[in-house]
């Protein structure tokens, strides 16, 4: 049975559909695995991606809906991070060899306000080393393509991030800017991106710099 194609909808427009009934949070996640399965090998956009959180996620948001719980803003939208924002269970690796299999422990600020608006985290998205570049390659994951042009790059180094929102990979992402790292990969895919005000966003979890390292700079996020 084919599921809608919601892949294409906004974070709020699909997180509306969803509470109103239009769509389950099972079909929108199947459609999204679907999509990211068939595009994502010539991307290479998606570096982690955790299918059976995702699913058991989504039916946990079905249920929720069902039962008549109050919800989040985002509840059952998929999402995904750029990898270099701390997830739970989830391998964070800031594009480095020697952090390809760190996973932490605990989530950072920005993913723990996602999940409690209700998004599922299903992945994560490549990163230059450091997450200092103005394109999206390292020696981990490898490179990353544009969408409109797999010949090109699609900047960074919110090249991942950029590269599955143009694509349909995932309707929201959450970069980081410190030097056009958000405004640069938007530009270059076409899709919107914002710059918020330094520290309206908490830092917690978010790496520039491996996990133990002390953090070289500040980090503004979308």
């Amino acid at each position: 049975m084919a599921h809608p194609d919601t892949t294409f909808l906004t974070a709020m427009q699909l997180a509306a559909a969803i509470r109103d009934g239009q769509v389950s949070a099972g079909e929108a996640m199947e459609a999204q695995l679907a999509r990211i399965e068939m595009v994502n090998p010539l991307l290479n956009a998606i570096v982690t991606l955790d299918e059976e959180a995702a699913r058991a996620g989504a039916k946990a948001a079905d249920r929720a809906i069902a039962r008549g719980d109050a919800v989040g803003p985002l509840h059952g939208v998929p999402v995904t991070l750029k990898d270099g924002h701390a997830t739970a269970g989830m391998r964070t690796t800031v594009g480095l060899e020697a952090f390809a299999d760190h996973v932490p422990t605990t989530d950072s600020t920005i993913a723990a306000r996602l999940r409690k608006a209700g998004a599922i985290i299903i992945g994560k998205t490549n990163v230059p080393p450091r997450l200092r570049d103005l394109q999206t390659a390292n020696p981990i994951f490898g490179r990353t393509c544009n969408p409109w042009d797999v010949t090109r790059t699609p900047g960074g180094s919110s090249g991942g991030a950029a590269a599955a929102v143009a694509a349909g990979l995932a309707p929201l992402e959450i970069g980081s800017d410190a030097g056009g790292s958000i405004r640069t990969p938007a530009h270059l895919t076409g899709i919107y991106g914002f710059k918020p005000t330094q520290a309206s966003v908490p830092l917690t979890g978010s790496y520039a710099d491996p996990p133990d390292m002390p953090r070289s700079f500040r980090l503004l996020f979308d």
